[in-house]
C-alpha cells in the first residue's frame, strides 16, 4: 500500500522525540520554523513601567533612499523591561505593501519575491504606522544604516526615535560568528523563516534578540541595549596630505567623496572616549607639525545614528 502524507505526519510529541534522537547522534542539527506566537523565551512578566521596542524591516525598489521607494514594510512591536533587558511579549504587528508608482524591475522581483500585482494600488496604513512609532522607545533593524533612511524618508516620525542595529551593534565576531546575515544568524540559533519578506524578517530579528550569545552568554537584546546609545565621534581628516592615504586606510579610515553629503575627506568613527586618542594619532602620523585644526568632529548618539541627518 502506498504511503500517504497522513501516514508520515508526526504529532508534536513524536516530532520532539525524533528531533531529540537526531541531535543525540551528533550528526544532525535540526532547524525549527520560528513561530513567535508559541515561543517560550518571552518572560511574560508584567511590570509597572515597560518600554516598547520595534523590530522593523523593509523591502525596497533599490538602494538609494532619495530616489527609491519602500514597497513592503514589516513591524513587530514588543514590550521589554529596561532594567533586566527581558523581552516580555509581542503587543502588535503590521505588514503592508505600497505601490511605488512605477513597474518593479526584474531584479527587484527576483530579490524580494514581490511582483507588480502584489503592490498594485496598495498603500501603507499611515495611521497605524504612526501609532506604533509614537509608542516606541527604541527601533531596531538588522542593518539600520539602510532601513532607517528609507523609513524616515517615508515616515518622518521615525526620526524622533532612537535606533539600534542588530547587525553592527552586537559583536558577532567576538561570539565566533563570522557572518552577520540575518538568515545565517537564525540558522546558528536553530531557526528558519521565510526570508526576504518584511514581516518575516522583522519577526526573525526579534527571534534573534530573544537568544543568548554563545561565548559571553549575554542575552542578545541586552548586548544591543548596552551599546545602542553610546556616543560615537565621527572624525573627518579634512585636508590630510595625499601621501598619507595608505596610513589612513590601514587605520580603518574610509574615503567620502562628498556626493552623498558630509565632508570630502577620509573619515572614521570611534567611541566617544577614544576621540582624544584618535586626534593624537592624526597629529603624530598624518598632519605636518601635528596641527589638526582642519579635522572635523561630529558626535553622534542613538537619535542621529544611521539617520538621514548623519553625514
Amino acid at each position: 500500500m502506498d504511503k500517504t502524507d497522513k501516514d508520515i505526519t508526526l504529532n508534536p510529541i513524536e516530532a520532539e522525540i525524533a528531533v531529540t534522537g537526531l541531535h543525540a547522534t551528533g550528526d544532525y542539527k535540526v532547524l525549527r520554523r520560528l513561530n513567535l506566537n508559541h515561543d517560550n523565551r518571552f518572560t511574560r512578566k508584567a511590570i509597572t513601567t515597560p518600554l516598547v521596542g520595534i523590530c522593523i524591516d523593509t523591502e525596497t525598489t533599490g538602494l538609494n533612499y532619495a530616489s527609491d521607494k519602500i514597497i513592503e514594510l514589516g513591524i513587530v512591536t514588543f514590550q521589554y523591561d529596561p532594567l533586566t533587558s527581558g523581552i516580555i511579549k509581542i503587543i502588535d504587528r503590521y505588514s503592508g505593501f505600497e505601490d511605488p508608482g512605477i513597474p518593479l524591475s526584474a531584479e527587484t522581483t527576483a530579490i524580494t519575491g514581490i511582483t507588480d500585482e502584489m503592490v498594485s494600488g496598495k498603500s501603507f496604513d499611515e495611521a497605524k504606522v504612526y501609532r506604533l512609532a509614537e509608542q516606541a522607545s527604541l527601533v531596531i533593524a538588522h542593518n539600520a544604516a539602510f532601513d532607517r533612511k528609507f523609513v524616515e524618508a517615508r515616515f518622518p516620525i521615525f526620526s524622533k526615535v532612537p535606533w539600534g542595529c542588530s547587525m553592527t551593534q552586537v559583536d558577532w565576531q567576538a561570539e565566533r560568528i563570522s557572518t552577520r546575515v540575518l538568515e545565517y544568524l537564525l540558522f546558528k540559533f536553530g531557526w528558519f523563516i521565510n526570508a526576504h519578506r518584511a514581516l518575516d524578517d522583522a519577526e526573525g530579528l526579534l527571534g534573534i534578540l530573544l537568544e543568548t550569545l554563545p561565548v559571553s552568554e549575554i542575552p542578545v537584546f541586552k548586548a544591543l541595549l548596552d551599546r545602542h546609545d553610546e556616543v560615537t565621534a565621527k572624525i573627518c581628516a579634512v585636508g590630510a596630505p595625499f601621501d598619507k592615504k595608505d596610513a589612513l586606510k590601514q587605520r580603518g579610515y574610509r574615503w567620502n567623496d562628498g556626493t552623498q553629503g558630509g565632508c570630502k575627506a577620509w573619515w572614521t568613527s570611534v567611541p566617544g572616549d577614544m576621540e582624544r586618542e584618535e586626534l593624537n594619532w592624526l597629529a603624530n602620523e598624518v598632519y605636518p607639525r601635528g596641527i589638526t585644526d582642519s579635522v572635523e568632529i561630529t558626535r553622534i548618539n542613538a537619535f542621529d545614528r544611521f539617520s538621514i541627518r548623519e553625514r
